[in-house]
């Protein structure tokens, strides 16, 4: 069980998070375990060159799901691909707090926020 200190960057979704409204978030990598802790801050200035600023307090992890993201769609393995344009990804966009709540605007945050090659990169779904 490990405490994690996570940013939040997408503006629409922060004071979702703050509320309690969003309680999920999708991230990079295969780090987060179920049982492991999560708190959110915002960069005060310039990210990584200016002080954070904690806006919640832990949140227990209760979900954690391994995903591929691709440009193309995100599944469990990239040969299982949902497409960004699924009714799938229309309620996970919603779940994540994205405005419009659509897989295509999901797709492009994901796609701005990391360097997601054609073949796709590991990623995570995680709620608390």
């Amino acid at each position: 069980m490990k405490k994690r200190n996570l940013p939040l960057t997408y503006l629409p979704k922060i004071q979702p998070v703050i509320d309690g409204h969003c309680r999920q978030t999708i991230r990079k990598g295969r780090k987060f375990h179920v049982g492991d802790w999560v708190r959110f801050y915002l960069w005060e200035g310039k990210p990584y060159r200016s002080k954070r600023k904690t806006i919640t307090v832990y949140f227990e992890l209760d979900t954690v799901q391994d995903i591929i993201i691709s440009p193309f769609g995100f599944g469990f393995e990239i040969s299982d691909a949902i497409s960004w344009n699924h009714p799938i990804a229309r309620l996970i966009s919603k779940l994540d707090g994205i405005v419009p709540p659509t897989g295509e605007a999901l797709r492009d945050i994901l796609m701005s926020k990391n360097k997601i090659p054609p073949f796709g990169i590991e990623g995570q779904i995680i709620r608390w």
